[in-house]
């Protein structure tokens, strides 16, 4: 059995794989806020309850934002600020009395989509998170490529690709620098252009709702938005070319970004001829924490 776990801001989520990937028993529980030594309790609590629910003991994988860093050993690059500093891996392998293994979230994300999702069978795949935060993970023949100083997939603290004036020097970002794609694909993104043109303060899901029932100035928000993503995904087209790339976060659940999404990105992929599919994840929100359990082999 194999047991994964998704770290994140506001939600600790755990699910149980037979070693076939389905499903047996899964379980969410509210993230303590800003507390690192409630959070290793409550993964515990998690991990105890699934085996003791089903009756096995399981590997267990963790989905985490950041990584651990190959200089200090510790986590690093999160932005749930409370687990940077602390040799996360390592504490949870001593509550559980185990060996684990931890992943970027977003590589976790890419890696169950890669396996029986909406890139099953592709060779080069990069998934990207788009939610409150903008991430990114590479997936090669099955394996994460974590990269030398594991930032591998991280995207979204590059600038945003062909930057107009009006763009520059953009948004301040939570890393220390300005104009990340991060502040333009994030849920602030949208939300701030929507209140630079209307007044009004709109989620980039009520943005979505609001341009389906035709208010102009949301619909300009989302024709920026999809423009800006086509810019950020040409630019990973132009670096690794992969097979296949799949959109999840909550940001990817909204139908109209797709609208014209490759032929927009085409336009700046150094190429003749672009097909690259770009596609929604079909595990929706539970691809990170799928992605965890499945980061170790199948048990014999």
């Amino acid at each position: 059995m194999r047991i994964g776990i998704d770290l994140g801001g506001t939600k600790i989520e755990a699910i149980a794989l037979d070693r076939d990937g389905a499903e047996l028993l899964r379980r969410r529980v509210p993230t303590p806020p800003g507390d690192y030594a409630g959070a290793l309790r409550a993964i515990a609590n998690l991990v105890a309850f699934l085996e003791a629910q089903i009756g096995r003991r399981g590997t267990v994988g963790v989905a985490a934002p950041g990584a651990i860093s190959a200089r200090t050993g510790l986590l690093k690059n999160s932005n749930s600020t409370a687990l940077n500093g602390e040799p996360l891996d390592r504490d949870l392998a001593a509550i559980l009395g185990r060996p684990i293994r931890l992943e970027n979230d977003a590589n976790c994300f890419a890696l169950s989509e890669a396996i029986d999702g909406a890139a099953a069978g592709a060779g080069v795949v990069f998934g990207v998170i788009l939610g409150t935060g903008v991430g990114g993970g590479l997936v090669v023949g099955g394996r994460i490529i974590a990269g030398r100083n594991a930032i591998a997939g991280e995207w979204g603290h590059n600038p945003l690709p062909w930057a107009r004036d009006d763009e520059r020097p953009g948004a301040p970002c939570y890393c220390g620098k300005s104009g990340c794609i991060e502040t333009f694909l994030s849920g602030a993104g949208p939300a701030r252009d929507y209140l630079a043109r209307a007044g009004r303060r709109m989620s980039a899901y009520e943005i979505a709702l609001a341009a389906a029932s035709g208010d102009p100035h949301a619909g300009d928000c989302l024709s920026l938005y999809r423009d800006r993503l086509a810019r950020g995904l040409a630019a990973l087209i132009n670096v690794i070319d992969p097979d296949a790339i799949v959109l999840g976060g909550g940001l990817s659940n909204i139908a109209s970004i797709y609208e014209g999404l490759p032929a927009l990105a085409a336009r700046h992929v150094f190429s003749d001829g672009v097909d690259t599919p770009i596609v929604r994840a079909v595990h929706g929100d539970s691809s990170g924490v799928r992605g965890a359990a499945w980061l170790w082999p199948a048990p014999r």
